[in-house]
C-alpha cells in the first residue's frame, strides 16, 4: 500500500522572536524571552528562534563581565528556563547564549525540545571585539535530528561564509536557524533588505534550505542593532519579514520542510548538491563532518 501524500509532509510553524535584550539584565532578559515564547506558542509555533546572546546582552565591557553573564550548558539558568518552556508548550527552541565551559567562553546557540536538551552550536566566525571574549567554535556545524526536522544553527557573522550553509546541507539539514545581532553597514543603501538578509536568502537558495534568522533591536553601549529578522523559504525568497528595524516583533511562517529535499532536484538533470565538482575540491570542504542523505 502506498503512503498517503499528506503523511510524507513535514509542515511546521517557525517563529523568529525579534527582541531587545539589555546588557547585564540576565534575569529580566530570560523572563522577556519566555513571555515572547508563550506568545509564539499561542500562535501555533513548533520551532522558535531567539537572537544571539539574548540572555546576557552583547556589548561586554570586560572579559570578566562576559564570564559572569555566561553559564554552563545545559545546566545554566537560561537553558533550563528554555527547556521548561519547550516542555510546557511542546516545541523546539534555538537561542543564543554566552556559554561558559571551564575557563573558556563561547558565543553559542542552544537547541532544546520537549524532551529536554538536544545540542549546542558554537559560533565559528567571531566578529570584532567578540575575539576579546570568546573562543572560536570547536564543534563544527552539527545537524540535530529532531521529531520536527533536521535542524542546524549558525550565528550572525557565520552566514557571511557559504561553507556554513553547505556543510549543514550536506549533512541533511532542512532548516538553518540563525540567532543574530546584525549591526549597520556604512555602505547600506536605503532599501528594505539589508546585506544580511541577502546573504540568508542566497544561502537558502543555493542549498535549497529554509533559513530562520532572529535579530535583536535597540542600542547597547553605543552600538546600534538593525532588526530585519526574516524567515526564508527553500527557494531563497522570504516567507515572513524582513521585520522592522526598531520594533520587537514575532515573525511566524508555516513551512513544509519536505520541500527542501524535493527542491534540491532543480531539473531532471540537476541536483544542487550532487552537481558539486568534488573531483576539483574536497567533498566536505576540509571539515571533519559526516555527510548526510541528500
Amino acid at each position: 500500500m502506498s503512503t498517503a501524500p499528506q503523511a510524507m509532509e513535514s509542515k511546521i510553524r517557525v517563529a523568529c522572536l525579534q527582541m531587545e535584550p539589555r546588557i547585564g539584565e540576565k534575569r529580566d532578559n530570560i523572563a522577556h524571552s519566555l513571555a515572547m515564547i508563550d506568545e509564539a506558542a499561542a500562535a501555533g509555533a513548533n520551532l522558535v528562534v531567539l537572537p544571539e546572546l539574548c540572555s546576557s546582552g552583547y556589548v561586554f565591557a570586560t572579559r570578566n563581565e562576559a564570564f559572569e553573564l555566561a553559564e554552563p550548558v545545559p545546566d545554566g539558568e537560561a537553558t533550563r528556563a528554555w527547556m521548561d518552556a519547550a516542555a510546557r508548550h511542546g516545541l523546539h527552541i534555538v537561542a543564543g547564549i554566552a556559554e561558559r565551559c571551564g575557563a573558556a567562553l563561547f558565543n553559542s546557540a542552544v537547541v532544546v525540545g520537549p524532551q529536554g536538551f538536544i545540542g549546542t552550536y558554537r559560533k565559528n566566525h567571531l566578529w570584532g571585539a567578540e575575539n576579546l571574549f570568546f573562543e572560536p567554535g570547536d564543534l563544527g556545524v552539527p545537524v540535530f535530528h529532531t521529531a520536527i526536522g533536521r535542524i542546524a544553527a549558525a550565528i550572525c557573522y557565520d552566514i557571511w561564509f557559504p561553507e556554513i550553509f553547505r556543510l549543514a546541507a550536506l549533512q541533511g539539514a532542512d532548516i538553518l536557524c540563525v540567532p543574530t545581532n546584525w549591526v549597520p553597514m556604512p555602505e547600506q543603501p536605503a532599501t528594505q533588505l539589508v546585506m544580511a538578509n541577502i546573504l540568508a536568502m542566497s544561502g537558502a537558495h543555493s542549498n535549497a534550505m529554509f533559513v530562520a534568522a532572529a535579530d535583536r533591536i535597540g542600542e547597547e553601549r553605543g552600538q546600534r542593532f538593525i532588526g530585519r529578522s526574516l524567515i526564508v523559504g527553500h527557494t531563497g525568497w522570504p516567507v515572513a519579514g524582513p521585520a522592522s528595524a526598531d520594533r520587537e516583533e514575532i515573525l511566524i511562517a508555516e513551512v513544509n520542510l519536505s520541500d527542501a529535499r524535493r527542491r534540491r532536484h532543480w531539473t531532471d538533470f540537476n541536483h544542487v548538491l550532487r552537481d558539486r565538482r568534488t573531483d576539483l575540491y574536497a567533498e566536505m570542504l576540509g571539515a571533519d563532518a559526516r555527510r548526510g542523505w541528500y
